[in-house]
């Protein structure tokens, strides 16, 4: 079973609070297992793992680590790491290597990612060469990566479940 985890630069709590929250509840729902958040933020790390306890998935965020300890530990035990943004090579030219790897840390930065980042990365990936959002890529890169389809992949446990309809919304209440 491969393991996603994402790495979170640069958040300013002060400015950039919904979007970050954004990028764990996108990761949470794609198949991530959990979110580093490389500044100290506890609000973020509450609100996304309330949702978890209410809509299913064991999804983590740890909170205030240290980016350049985590990726070396990361890469120590074997693990890649994938930065995004909108310099590198393009997605599509790296999928297949990157759908191979086991062990994949996805780095997003908000404000200017440190230059060590574009080092340390085994892939530093464009998605689109455009100014674009820190959740849109997440969401592509996850989605092209994937081995079955994320948007059909239920997650365990949860208070709530919602029921797919065609109109109208319905969510139960799992016992």
């Amino acid at each position: 079973m491969r393991r996603i985890v994402i790495l979170r630069l640069g958040h300013r709590a002060f400015r950039d609070k919904r979007i970050t929250t954004h990028v764990g509840l996108t990761a949470r729902a794609l198949g991530a297992e959990g979110m580093l958040l490389a500044s100290d933020d506890p609000s973020i790390k509450q609100n996304i793992e309330d949702v978890g306890v209410r809509w299913g998935g064991g999804f983590y965020v740890t909170n205030n680590v240290n980016w350049e300890h985590e990726i070396r530990k990361w890469k120590d035990i074997g693990g890649k790491v994938c930065h995004l943004s909108m310099y590198g090579i393009n997605l599509p030219d790296a999928l297949d290597d990157i759908r191979q790897c086991g062990q994949l840390m996805i780095v997003v930065g908000a404000e200017k990612v440190p230059p060590e980042i574009y080092d340390l990365a085994d892939w530093n990936i464009a998605v689109g060469n455009q100014p674009h959002s820190e959740v849109a890529a997440i969401a592509i890169t996850m989605d092209r990566i994937a081995a079955t389809d994320p948007l059909r992949q239920p997650l365990p446990g949860g208070q709530l479940s919602i029921v797919p309809m065609e109109r109208g919304k319905k969510v139960i209440e799992k016992h």
